[in-house]
């Protein structure tokens, strides 16, 4: 059976909206649709009319088609809706006073990618921690999380790796939905609580891959144009931490990796075939590529590289992956390998992949070249897995 949204669900009931007597905002995005591909900032305009009197966007804009890490997007008067469109990744990425002014019900409506270093689930616990004074209701229209909401993978944040592509001490693979990650919010890392309530999906079920929910893919950020892409967003994610292209500028960003210096088929046939047979790392084939970046890193420069193609979801393993295929290339390109210099996400000394990985100790084992069996020891999940399971809403 077919997934229904949050939205879907709310649009669904006018009792429900009915309820929401006040002025509304809705912090919205592309993939921000409901089951006939109408926008929400349509339906909203249509439900509540004068009383929707503004719109936010999160990283990457509202309209979903600005690039990558600190790059921002204005404010402005949209000018079909004729109401401000407020960045909360501008200048400032906490809503300011003046922005929240005359708001009565704060709905949330993004498709989020299980990830924790995908910033959407930031920009809502900023929003919730913004309120804790104000009178004003937080309403999450819940959304999948594309990579099921079972698996749970990777280490947790070190606090003093903190930042806004991880907030909180949660893994790489969180397994939440963005209303779950509101709940444990308010649980656990509020000061103070939120009105804070999520409207349920209907026949979501937790082993569910977005493929499996039925629902159309609408890219949530410019280069996550195809559900699969969330799943390897989990492996490829870190190479924004190095020099290595990880596909942007390509039709297949964050499905491939690659370097001006590598020859993809010697790299695979001599060292890296054996190395994954080693790993016993499962559910994915590496295939050896040749791309060309038209942007962003080695732009213009023929890369040599791999994509990685998923063949068994539940078997796979992105963090993992990641992480071996990271060390991997790190001691093969030699002195050609460079990690990113600051800065990061505002973060002008620490090391980018230090702050992406949340710990510098990841950085250690791939320098050391030590063992898969080792990324064990980053797994300290069983604290985390309480607080998972009592937050869970379906």
């Amino acid at each position: 059976m077919k997934v229904q949204t949050g939205l879907d669900v709310f649009l669904r009931d006018k009792t429900h909206q009915n309820k929401y007597k006040g002025n509304v905002a809705l912090l919205c995005h592309n993939a921000s649709i409901d089951s006939t591909f109408t926008h929400a900032a349509v339906k909203f305009k249509e439900i509540f009319g004068s009383r929707f009197i503004k719109m936010f966007g999160p990283q990457h804009g509202f309209s979903t088609d600005v690039q990558d890490n600190m790059v921002e997007t204005n404010h402005y008067i949209h000018p079909h809706f004729n109401i401000p469109v407020y960045s909360l990744y501008s200048e400032t990425r906490i809503p300011t006073d003046e922005m929240l002014e005359n708001i009565d019900h704060f709905f949330i409506d993004l498709q989020d990618v299980g990830c924790r270093i995908y910033t959407y689930i930031y920009t809502l616990t900023l929003l919730l921690e913004k309120c804790v004074d104000k009178d004003i209701q937080i309403i999450v229209l819940d959304r999948p999380n594309p990579i099921n909401g079972i698996d749970i993978e990777g280490n947790l944040v070190e606090p003093e790796f903190e930042s806004f592509v991880g907030r909180h001490p949660i893994p790489i693979r969180h397994g939440m939905t963005i209303g779950e990650v509101g709940l444990m919010h308010q649980n656990l890392w509020a000061k103070g609580k939120t009105n804070f309530e999520i409207i349920k999906m209907q026949h979501w079920k937790r082993d569910m891959f977005f493929e499996d929910t039925k629902l159309p893919w609408l890219l949530p950020s410019p280069n996550l144009a195809r559900a699969e892409s969330a799943l390897t967003f989990a492996a490829t994610v870190f190479y924004e931490g190095t020099l290595l292209s990880e596909g942007r500028g390509t039709s297949q960003p964050l499905e491939i990796v690659g370097h001006p210096k590598i020859e993809p088929y010697s790299f695979y046939e001599n060292h890296m075939s054996q190395s994954i047979k080693k790993s016993k790392l499962e559910g994915f084939v590496l295939r050896p590529i040749t791309f060309l970046p038209t942007f962003q890193k080695h732009g213009n420069t023929v890369c040599g590289g791999f994509q990685i193609h998923v063949t068994n979801k539940a078997a796979f393993r992105p963090w993992r992956v990641g992480q071996f295929i990271l060390r991997e290339l790190y001691h093969l390109l030699g002195d050609d390998f460079e990690w990113k210099k600051p800065p990061y996400e505002y973060n002008y000394k620490q090391n980018p992949i230090d702050i992406i990985n949340g710990t510098e100790k990841l950085r250690h084992w791939i320098e050391n070249n030590d063992s898969t069996e080792a990324l064990d020891d980053f797994e300290n999940l069983e604290a985390y897995k309480e607080q998972f399971n009592a937050v869970k809403i379906y």
